[in-house]
């Protein structure tokens, strides 16, 4: 019998019982106007979302709001997007996944956000 873990592609949000989702667990998160994490508590919109891997892409769907696909995996070569946010209260390497992501999240969430992956050489993040 196989059992399967599941995995949340945007820390604090649904989660997928999906293992190819395994690889890709905690990679993305949304940050405040201050890149602050912004876990479930403080955003409860993040539970609310439908979050799947489909062709290369993240794809998150939310009630009443259009599709945003979001590339899996983009080589990181433009030093202008990389930011650093606070997780656990610890700096982390971050990228940022654009204005068109900030502005999807910001009207879901109902407050000023972004969404940002952790950075492939960010090494291990401690999630608070």
């Amino acid at each position: 019998m196989t059992t399967h873990s599941a995995y949340q592609p945007i820390a604090g949000a649904a989660a997928l019982a999906d293992e190819a989702a395994q690889s890709y667990d905690r990679r993305w998160l949304a940050v405040d106007d201050q890149d602050r994490w912004l876990e479930a508590g403080r955003a409860p919109g993040l539970n609310q979302l439908d979050i799947s891997l489909r062709f290369g892409y993240l794809v998150i769907r939310a009630q009443g709001m259009l599709r945003l696909d979001v590339p899996l995996d983009v080589i990181e070569d433009d030093d202008s997007v990389e930011r650093t946010a606070k997780i656990g209260g610890r700096d982390v390497r971050v990228v940022d996944e654009g204005d068109l992501a900030a502005a999807w999240f910001t009207q879901w969430l109902g407050q000023p956000c972004r969404l940002v992956k952790v950075h492939p050489e960010a090494g291990p993040v401690e999630w608070a």
